[in-house]
């Protein structure tokens, strides 16, 4: 199925409206609640790479380096990168210490590189800068944010992106420096809305906007019944309350909600493209699928009538990392 190409922001990229992450193919059970082993991983990356999807995300952290050595695995069994694959990853905060400064930058990338097997990458992102040590050492002169601009200005990536959680932190960060991208997670979903003014700045200046997470974790595509997280975090009845709303609307127009949730995010004005993740191999063609699907108007009149949050959804998360 041919899925329509579209520019990303000032970027330069062609990018199909989604784009698959891979931070459940490091297997994450304590973010996801499930394993993935390393053949069911490169078994979804193969469908990955042999689908109309044109982006692929990772990141350096995501299982300490699995993902990406994964991807890597796979970009092998192929002779390199396909031509024509858009290659997003983010440079991450050093583990134990959390440190996150310029000489941090430049190793997480130089990993990235060894690790996926590649030269040079299309996206480059800061990523969650507010799990570092010290926020001042990703923002000061010669710091974190200086390293990344020098790594552009070298020639080893085309786009620099912030990718994170916390958009009062984000927008600052990117108020402050000509961004390419912003990459968002759970921010901006059916049930909640806190990414909208970060979103409107970063329109407002050109920068290509990624929506990420439109799932809140899994339970918009899993369903209320079948998973008990939402946001990385255990769910409890309020938190389901407004999700069993939705699927009680999805059933009146027989529509998956998984759809609903995808396509209410690449519908928006605010959103070039939207990252979703995939665990298994026939989840990527239900996602073209959803992707696809036709939505009656009436369903999204109703759903523009119900109410949402704007509060932050990972406000009480502690990250593991796994």
């Amino acid at each position: 199925m041919t899925l329509p190409r579209q520019p990303l922001g000032r970027t330069g990229f062609e990018v199909s409206p989604i784009t698959f992450g891979t931070s459940a193919l490091a297997s994450l059970p304590d973010t996801y609640g499930y394993q993935v082993s390393e053949e069911r991983a490169l078994e979804t990356l193969r469908a990955i790479l042999d689908s109309d999807v044109n982006v692929l995300d990772t990141s350096r952290n995501y299982g300490f380096g699995r993902a990406e050595e994964r991807i890597g695995t796979v970009f092998a069994e192929r002779g390199g990168k396909p031509d024509g694959l858009v290659l997003s990853t983010k440079v991450d905060r050093e583990s134990e210490t959390l440190r996150f400064d310029a000489a941090q930058v430049r190793r997480s990338f130089e990993e990235s590189l060894e690790a996926l097997g590649v030269d040079r990458v299309d996206i480059l992102h800061l990523h969650d800068p507010e799990h570092a040590r010290d926020l001042g050492e990703i923002t000061l002169s010669g710091g974190a944010i200086d390293e990344l601009f020098a790594i552009k200005e070298e020639g080893l990536t085309s786009a620099l992106g912030v990718a994170m959680g916390r958009t009062d932190i984000q927008l600052d960060i990117v108020r402050r420096h000509p961004w390419d991208v912003v990459l968002n997670h759970n921010r901006y979903t059916l049930l909640n809305r806190r990414a909208t003014e970060l979103f409107e700045y970063a329109r407002s200046q050109g920068m290509g906007v990624m929506n990420a997470a439109p799932y809140a974790g899994g339970m918009l595509a899993k369903g209320s019944d079948n998973f008990d997280k939402i946001n990385y975090q255990e769910a409890d009845e309020a938190d389901t309350a407004p999700v069993r709303e939705l699927e009680r609307l999805c059933r009146e127009h027989e529509v998956p909600l998984g759809a609903v949730a995808l396509q209410f995010s690449m519908r928006s004005r605010l959103v070039d493209n939207t990252v979703l993740g995939v665990s298994k191999p026939e989840r990527v063609a239900q996602s073209i699928e959803w992707a696809t699907a036709e939505l009656p108007d009436e369903l999204w009149s109703a759903i523009d009538e119900l109410p949402f949050s704007t509060d932050d959804p990972e406000a009480n998360r502690v990250w593991s990392g796994g």
